[in-house]
């Protein structure tokens, strides 16, 4: 790691020290400690108040014990996790994620991530996460029912509207949500808007499930327009099949763009004529099924095992599966084939020499902390409307949600040409975010 501050060197020396069996963790911390060399170097204040010891320090970690029956009445148990980062501009907020690599450095990296990501919305939320090993897949939703309510029986005296307001990730989609919210509601005896991505019959919200991919193309429409251009008439490359996939590939072609990928766990799609965002939906929304159910509906497509989605030429990718699932190879693979614009839909799905290539090859890159917060802003739309007993229309959430990632590019472009790195949008959201959490933390105290 490469740190001329003498101060970030020794707290980062600490969490190495401390958390060393945590790669993702120590990867998310090395990225904004190398973008926020400069800041501290003109804030001694921040070393003198200790702010970056207690940012890399959750207020508190919760690890738990979570015991279940399957289907043949057999005991299961699987590890639940929540991670509450920082609170100092408001009450925690971040997804739950349940996949079978979920590990207490994989949440401590999307906690310390989701800080950075909700300071950024300008709405007052602090960072949080969690989830559990647990894998939905090839689970009976009596089986999920079951695991939720377990789940959600000990999280429930750790979270609440006020407090702490869990969202869905990875592997929690609206069935899990309304599990677990059904449960939280028997535990605390109220309803509240204590969980977000709720079902629209009980206090959800219209653009919710589009949110994500929604904004992270709104996100790159403005760094399209930076450069005088659009998507129109540009071929997009998507990785990821999820919730925020697939309404990127249906935002980018309603916005002009030809989507010609998307993958799994398993392999990837090329469809030359365009992604048939339909048989997309049905496959993975209504049979959860595999892409290779796709070619069914488009037998002219071309379904390929394994890796090398990003050979596929495109003028703009957006990742959109998991994170480090784009490499150093991945990303020359890229520069070579044309490529021009990255803009992250997972969190940290870029290794860091895929984003030094991205540098190297002047490919514009847009970091999923600034990217892909369209999700939790309109979480945060959520809460707005749970509090005030409120609806909303489609057209009034986006159009709240377009407003807020155009902030959040703003934001971080011009604090990037404000510190002399025009276009590194992954430094001006490092510095952004951490200017406006160092800011709330010192006027609250040293206990912040």
């Amino acid at each position: 790691m490469q740190l001329s501050n003498s101060y970030l060197k020794r707290v980062f020396e600490t969490v190495e020290k401390r958390d060393p069996d945590q790669p993702e963790f120590l990867q998310a911390v090395t990225e904004v400690f190398q973008s926020c060399q400069e800041i501290i170097d003109q804030h001694p204040e921040m070393e003198r108040d200790g702010v970056m010891e207690r940012i890399v320090e959750p207020e508190r970690m919760l690890t738990f014990r979570v015991s279940w029956l399957d289907d043949n009445n057999k005991v299961q148990v699987n590890r639940g996790y929540r991670v509450q980062f920082n609170s100092a501009i408001g009450p925690y907020k971040g997804g739950l994620r349940f996949h079978p690599t979920v590990n207490l450095s994989v949440i401590k990296f999307l906690g310390f991530e989701q800080c950075f990501k909700n300071a950024l919305t300008g709405l007052p939320m602090g960072g949080a996460k969690g989830g559990s090993d647990f894998d939905p897949k090839g689970k009976s939703d009596r089986e999920i029912m079951h695991f939720c309510q377990s789940f959600m029986t000990e999280l429930s005296r750790h979270i609440g509207q006020f407090t702490d307001v869990p969202a869905g990730d990875i592997g929690v989609g609206a069935r899990e949500i309304g599990f677990l919210y059904g449960q939280y509601k028997r535990m605390r005896n109220e309803v509240t808007g204590a969980l977000t991505g709720k079902g629209l019959k009980y206090g959800g919200s219209l653009v919710r499930k589009e949110a994500t991919g929604y904004g992270l193309c709104y996100f790159v429409q403005e760094m399209l327009k930076s450069k005088g251009e659009t998507f129109k008439g540009k071929t997009v490359s998507v990785s990821g099949s999820g919730n925020v996939a697939i309404y990127a590939v249906e935002k980018a072609a309603q916005l002009g763009a030809t989507v010609v990928t998307v993958s799994d766990s398993q392999g990837y799609i090329y469809d030359a004529k365009g992604i048939n965002l339909e048989a997309l939906k049905e496959i993975k929304e209504l049979k959860r099924g595999r892409l290779t159910e796709y070619l069914e509906y488009e037998p002219s497509a071309v379904y390929t095992e394994g890796r090398g989605i990003w050979s596929v030429p495109c003028d703009i990718a957006l990742p959109c599966a998991t994170q480090n699932e784009l490499d150093e190879n991945d990303a020359e693979i890229l520069a070579k084939n044309g490529c021009r614009y990255v803009g992250e839909g997972a969190n940290m799905p870029s290794t860091p020499a895929a984003i030094k290539v991205f540098f190297e090859k002047n490919i514009y890159y847009a970091p999923g902390k600034a990217a892909n917060a369209g999700g939790v802003a309109t979480s945060g739309l959520e809460m707005s409307q749970n509090s005030a007993r409120m609806y909303w229309t489609f057209a009034e959430v986006d159009s709240k949600l377009k407003d807020i990632m155009q902030h959040i590019y703003f934001t971080a472009s011009q604090t990037a040409q404000k510190y002399g790195h025009p276009g590194n949008l992954e430094m001006g959201a490092n510095i952004a975010g951490l200017l406006r959490i160092s800011e709330a933390m010192t006027s609250q105290g040293v206990s912040w």
